[in-house]
């Protein structure tokens, strides 16, 4: 049997098997997550966490999902946090300097604090690629941020009120619009989608039963 430890969830303590992560460990402690998280019926990124653990100072970040609970752990997950989203069409934007100033300007007010990096859930270089936004260097950024889920941690911490994650997609939907070199077989498969020779094979996938459907998703040719 797991080793039991205590952790806090929202000022209640719990004790809970050690080898759980916060989101397991919420639901072992009775709560019901049924909306919201990504693996729970929502999106990927909700489930950003603040921790503490006795006698630490540090105060932490993580996804619930992904961090194990430890003994002595002060527990809060974030609400959501509103990010600056601009509204825009791709395909009237071009990928200059010019249109990042315009869109999110906030970027330049970067006092290099770090905050964001240090707080970033999946361990991006945040403040990094803030950096090549300010450049023009969509390209840098996009590969940069490439790995984002959106939890706003970032922005959460930032004292300039940049909205990192928004800046991050702008970046790679510029770079896959004007940048990076078209992909023949990703147009021929697009094409082959709206020829409809795809359509018998959905509608056959979608009878299926889903213990079926894991079978073939855990047994499916990877492309290496």
């Amino acid at each position: 049997m797991d080793k039991m430890v205590n952790v806090y969830l929202f000022g209640k303590r719990y004790q809970v098997p050690e080898s759980l992560t916060i989101m397991k460990a919420m639901e072992y402690a009775g709560y019901q997550l049924v909306r919201g998280c990504g693996c729970r019926n929502g999106f990927c990124g909700a489930c950003a966490t603040i921790y503490r653990i006795h006698g630490q100072q540090e105060l932490k970040t993580c996804l619930a999902c992904q961090t194990k609970v430890e003994e002595g752990m002060y527990v809060a997950t974030l609400p959501f946090f509103p990010l600056v989203k601009q509204i825009y069409d791709i395909e009237k934007i071009k990928p200059t300097e010019q249109i990042m100033m315009q869109l999110y300007p906030e970027i330049y007010s970067c006092i290099g604090c770090n905050a964001c990096t240090k707080s970033c859930t999946q361990g991006l270089n945040v403040m990094q690629y803030i950096a090549y936004a300010q450049r023009g260097e969509y390209e840098k950024c996009a590969e940069e941020s490439f790995d984002c889920v959106m939890c706003g941690v970032c922005s959460a911490r930032c004292p300039a009120g940049i909205s990192h994650p928004q800046v991050g997609v702008l970046a790679r939907r510029l770079t896959g619009k004007y940048i990076a070199p078209e992909s023949k077989h990703l147009l021929d498969r697009v094409a082959e989608i709206e020829n409809g020779d795809y359509k018998a094979l959905i509608e056959a996938l979608m009878q299926k039963p889903l213990s079926e459907l894991k079978e073939l998703y855990n047994n499916r040719e990877i492309e290496k």
